[in-house]
């Protein structure tokens, strides 16, 4: 019998593309593992995002997605469907298409979690909304969304976001 093996890697605790995100979540992110950067017979991406204090991740909805978040530091609150849920290291949150989450950190210490997206393209947005970052480098101030932040979020892996917040 002929069985074709899968593609393996390993990243350090520094490997990864990372970027710095811009208000109202600031903070950054590591995309870890996608289709795109590995051979993989699935399309997901997966990867984490640290929130800065006193900072959020604007209530939102992915149309063709599913997302599972399991809090790795820290702790806040996971808005779903309206009901805020508090949320702290240890806690996992599965978010099936069309859900409506939101992630709010109102507290001094950054919260961190490890992110799963089925069937990828997280890691395409954070790309294109962020600025490089470099392992060790000092955060950066925080900084406007890209102005067309809106055509990014409907090209990519959004079906709905909170228009409410049009702060830079």
């Amino acid at each position: 019998m002929d069985t074709v093996t899968g593609e393996a890697r390993i990243l350090g605790p520094q490997d990864g593309k990372s970027f710095w995100q811009p208000v109202p979540a600031n903070g950054f992110v590591r995309n870890l593992f996608s289709n795109t950067s590995i051979a993989s017979v699935n399309r997901f991406s997966v990867g984490t995002q640290t929130v800065a204090p006193r900072s959020f991740i604007r209530e939102h909805t992915h149309d063709r997605n599913e997302e599972i978040i399991f809090v790795v530091e820290g702790k806040g609150f996971c808005r779903l469907d309206g009901v805020e849920h508090p949320i702290e290291k240890g806690s996992c949150v599965f978010l099936g298409h069309g859900r409506k989450h939101h992630f709010l950190n109102p507290f001094d210490e950054p919260m961190t979690f490890f992110w799963v997206f089925m069937p990828g393209g997280l890691d395409d947005f954070f790309a294109e909304i962020g600025r490089p970052r470099a392992p060790g480098d000092a955060a950066p101030e925080p900084f406007p969304r890209p102005d067309n932040v809106a055509e990014i979020e409907a090209r990519t892996v959004f079906g709905w976001t909170d228009p409410s917040y049009n702060k830079a």
